[in-house]
């Protein structure tokens, strides 16, 4: 702490700052709710400020014109009122605690130094000439996330500044008071960080922009690579700082960037609340989110019942032994590789020359065009072509058929037949399109009137025919317009071309692909008939396996076309370990233009299509090549004690290196029971008096799904009251005691953490070592783990000192 003098100087200066805050608030405050007014008045007065008149051309023209002056004032308002309210909400957000950092910084070749205070966003005085705060994502505010006192410099868009910092503070402030200060020579000093870490787990991801760490601000300013890879321990704060990255990259490129240019792929709908906080809590609008299986579903889901990955792990985790089981697994693997990746490309390719599939296109029982007239059109098209420019051209074709084919079906008897039986509201329509009542003002209709007489087209009720006979003509056209319609729907949406019927082809050959024998951790090729039989009759049953979904749509866009999106200019991919080689190829590609980062920790690999995050040659460091990839390796973890870090260490080798934040707390507990009546009142007794001791966020946590269930209905018979359980669809990450299967748990923590059975027959395969280790470093201050039995090897096999074992507590 700092001596009482210059805490006093400090207080002042805080005071004095947070009456410009409210001023400034005080004076925007009217703004916001004038021009807020003013955009509602103008929404209610639209059409009394638009001036028509439908007399002349020049009239129809004028009257257009007035409408797109007054939508303009409109839409300039509304953006003034946002910015205003961006900023209302900012000011407010910074009077809170107005600045948490201050750096005295002497630039080469000047003669003062200048003091910098640092908080979530700048504020600057009223006469416009001094920053009283700067926004921590401003280039100077690098020096005091970078630097410790003594010769410091940073980047600006005009070059490296070069200097000296004479200090470096921090601070505590909280409801207009500080209550602390501390002088540094760290990044930033263990006193902040241990009070924030200390704290309690939260329903919502909290902001960590005062307690950036150097590697973490590294990840967050880097601007030049396309692919950028964090591989992060458990803790290590890897998806706040890519969150902090969000926010960075929408101030540092405002102008040329805006928050619906971001898309997030979380691990579950869960975690899409869990974050949804930490961009408006630094005044920046949220980006996209989504999880990858939702984007499958929007796809494919009206045409297949997909598995998701939750009910991939489930049968994964519950059915070793079965019929088949092997199979899937390398099913799994080989459909995730970047092998089936190369041999789906050749397939493709194969079908420029022959054996593509068609479906007959049918309209009211009749075939309008036969799969085999398709297939002679595609394969008379130039060679050279390729095949998604054959299938355009195919459909452009069958467009043109179907639109001479409607025309010829005006004269069929069942069009005659359904305009004897036709409603009064189709004459109603007819009469009001064709005989348009003058007297009664539809203002929709004249804007559409004084359009096309501005764009040379001719307005619909003129001409001089007999009006019973293009009444009819009208009614006819419409009758058989609307019967075409779902024919032309499916024309555009591709349905000619039989994909299923494509995709099972590939795997009812009885020899092996080229690519099957050789992927990673492939099984001997006596599996890949079995696959074949599964995939094809998952196929037949109208689903998709989970590994199926994305090298089908993957072959369908090879076929039929790429659905990019070139306006995505940054992916975030979160738990990136547990996407596919072949998944990441088809994210490529469906972000042409995009920057990736991907977050992730190899060690909670826990599905079957895991990739290594890190390798030099994994398949994720080849997807933009070694120039453009940028890798950054986080090994200290922020959120658990040192003791329950050692704990986790000894369960993986793999986790050797983590670095535990210096917070002490008690070692994780270990509670045998024999009976299941005994264990599960253990458990409910311990989490009693966690309960009393002021633990709010608490998860209980089981290998399945299967198991919470069980969990959640024996613990509540044994009167554990406010129990939450959770699924994979719940939609909100709350605050409480929650039973949820280890998956669900991904990428969230708890204040204390209790393992629902870690006992042998629970935990034993040796695949089942990084799902236990996940399961435990959900933990921040307390964990504990219950056995049904003997003992998970995994456990009985760790150093006695790295836990103690606990009495009971049920008795």
């Amino acid at each position: 702490m700092i001596e009482s003098e210059e805490l006093k100087k400090e207080q002042s200066r805080l005071e004095e700052v947070s009456g410009k805050l409210r001023t400034r608030i005080a004076e925007l405050e009217p703004e916001v709710e004038g021009l807020q007014e003013q955009a509602a008045e103008l929404r209610r007065r639209f059409w009394e400020e638009v001036s028509v008149s439908t007399s002349t051309n020049e009239d129809f023209e004028e009257s257009v014109y007035s409408i797109e002056q007054q939508e303009a004032l409109l839409s300039e308002r509304e953006r003034s009122h946002r910015q205003k309210k961006m900023q209302y909400r900012k000011l407010n957000k910074l009077l809170e605690s107005p600045y948490f950092g201050r750096i005295d910084y002497r630039e080469d070749g000047t003669g003062f130094t200048e003091q910098v205070y640092i908080g979530v966003s700048s504020f600057v005085d009223a006469d416009g000439l001094e920053f009283l705060i700067y926004d921590w994502r401003t280039p100077i505010a690098s020096l005091y996330y970078d630097h410790s006192p003594g010769p410091a410099g940073y980047d600006t868009p005009m070059g490296p500044i070069s200097g000296n910092m004479e200090l470096k503070r921090q601070y505590r402030i909280q409801g207009g008071d500080i209550l602390g200060v501390f002088d540094t020579g760290e990044t930033i000093g263990d006193e902040l960080l241990q009070q924030v870490l200390g704290g309690g787990a939260d329903n919502r991801m909290k902001t960590i922009v005062s307690t950036i760490q150097k590697e973490q601000n590294a990840i967050i300013r880097e601007d030049k690579s396309s692919l950028l890879i964090v591989q992060g321990a458990a803790g290590s704060g890897k998806t706040s700082a890519a969150l902090q990255r969000v926010a960075y990259l929408l101030y540092s490129s405002r102008d040329r960037l805006t928050a619906d240019q971001i898309v997030l792929f979380s691990p579950n709908p869960m975690f899409n609340g869990y974050v949804s906080t930490v961009l408006p809590e630094l005044g920046e609008e949220n980006m996209k989110q989504t999880t990858f299986q939702e984007y499958l579903d929007s796809r494919l889901g009206r045409t297949f019942a997909l598995e998701d990955p939750f009910d991939q792990m489930e049968y994964v985790l519950s059915s070793p032994g079965e019929p088949g089981y092997e199979a899937r697994l390398s099913g799994i693997r080989y459909k995730a590789s970047e092998n089936f990746l190369e041999d789906l490309q050749r397939y493709a390719q194969s079908l420029e020359q022959a054996g593509m599939k068609f479906a007959d296109l049918t309209f009211r029982g009749r075939t309008l065009v036969t799969a085999e007239r398709m297939k002679a059109e595609f394969y008379g098209y130039d060679s050279s072509l390729r095949i998604a420019n054959r299938t355009a051209k195919l459909q452009e074709w069958l467009l043109g058929k179907i639109n001479r084919l409607e025309r010829e079906e005006h004269a069929a008897d069942w069009v005659e037949e359904a305009i004897n039986f036709a409603d009064s509201e189709l004459y109603e329509e007819a009469y009001r399109e064709l005989h348009q009542d003058r007297n009664v003002f539809d203002f929709s209709e004249e804007y559409a009137a004084a359009r096309a007489r501005i764009e040379g087209r001719r307005r619909p009720d003129e001409g001089d025919f007999d009006f019973g006979q293009r009444e009819e003509e009208w009614i006819r056209r419409r009758l058989v317009s609307e019967a075409f319609k779902p024919v032309k729907r499916g024309v555009k949406r591709m349905s000619f071309v039989d994909m299923t019927g494509l995709y099972a082809r590939f795997f009812a050959s009885e020899q092996p692909p080229s690519g099957y024998g050789s992927a990673p951790d492939s099984q001997p090729c006596s599996h890949w008939n079995e696959i074949g039989r599964q995939t094809l009759d998952k196929l037949e049953q109208g689903g998709l396996f989970c590994e199926d979904a994305t090298p089908y749509l993957y072959l369908k866009e090879l076929i039929e076309g790429q659905r990019s999106r070139p306006e995505i200019r940054h992916v975030f991919v979160d738990e990136g370990q547990d996407y596919s080689a072949f998944q990441y190829a088809f994210l490529k590609k469906m972000f042409p233009r995009a920057r990736m980062t991907v977050l992730g920790d190899f060690s909670q690999a826990i599905f079957t299509q895991s990739t290594e995050l890190s390798a030099s040659d994994s398949p994720l460091a080849r997807l933009y090549g070694a120039a453009d990839t940028r890798v950054f390796r986080l090994t200290r973890s922020y959120r658990s004690t040192r003791e329950i870090v050692k704990f986790a260490k000894g369960l993986l080798p793999e986790a050797a290196d983590i670095e535990p934040f210096e917070r002490s707390g008690g070692r994780p507990l270990l509670i045998r029971s024999e009976r299941p009546e005994h264990h599960a009142a253990e458990i409910a007794a311990h989490l009693h008096r966690l309960r009393a001791e002021g633990f709010e966020s608490v998860g209980i946590v089981t290998r399945t799904a299967a198991e919470a269930r069980e969990a959640f209905n024996s613990l509540a018979s044994a009167g554990c009251s406010g129990l939450k359980e959770v699924t994979k669809t719940t939609p909100e990450f709350e605050k409480g005691t929650l039973v949820l299967p280890v998956y669900l748990a991904k990428g969230v923590e708890f204040d204390a953490v209790l393992i629902y059975d870690a006992s042998e027959r629970v935990y034993r395969r040796e695949n089942e070592r990084k799902l236990f280790y996940t399961a435990c470093t959900r933990a921040m201050h307390r964990l504990a783990l219950f056995s049904l039995g003997e003992w998970s090897p995994f456990v009985a096999n760790l150093d006695a000192a790295l836990y103690e074992t606990g009495e009971s507590l049920a008795q």
